[in-house]
């Protein structure tokens, strides 16, 4: 069973958003007990908050059930406990690898890792950037600063298909 956990800056908009949509393509396609899947942030702005209006208000219009969630920011256990930790932005990654490497903080920008960071806190290779698994190398779309939470579930569709195509097949 693959674990995945999606994470972003506040886990209320993207990462919350990644989670509800993932769980609904394996549903769909008969998979839903064969995965587990969650989502975290990197920072603790929002912690114990729900799902963001916006990505609620979104999924509802795709039809795709949305649950509550309290953020939380994720930390080194989630290494052992998640088979992949996927980032939504570049800032996201440098975040988890501090997070992994034991860093604590607020998480409002990270400093940006090395290569021999990248590798100490990830040496199993489970971290990745959610578009990368569709072969796009950029970062999904924020809805907290555009707004655009359509620009948002266009990536975060895009990003989910590719990776339970690269995971089933």
């Amino acid at each position: 069973m693959p674990n995945i956990l999606y994470v972003c800056h506040g886990n209320i908009c993207r990462s919350t958003m990644a989670e509800f949509v993932m769980r609904e393509l394996v549903r769909r396609a008969g998979l839903a007990d064969d995965f587990a899947i969650d989502s975290a942030a990197t920072s603790r702005e929002e912690l114990g908050n729900d799902v963001h209006p916006g990505t609620r208000a979104k999924l509802a219009e795709v039809g795709i059930p949305c649950g509550h969630h309290a953020s939380r920011q994720m930390g080194p256990a989630d290494y052992q406990a998640f088979d992949y930790i996927v980032g939504m932005d570049q800032d996201n990654m440098d975040g988890i690898y501090r997070l992994l490497l034991g860093e604590k903080g607020y998480g409002f920008s990270w400093r940006p890792t090395s290569a021999a960071e990248r590798v100490a806190a990830d040496p199993e290779g489970k971290v990745s950037r959610l578009l990368d698994w569709a072969g796009v190398h950029r970062d999904v779309a924020d809805p907290w600063y555009t707004g655009n939470f359509d620009a948002t579930y266009d990536d975060v569709l895009l990003g989910c298909q590719a990776m339970l195509e690269a995971l089933r097949g």
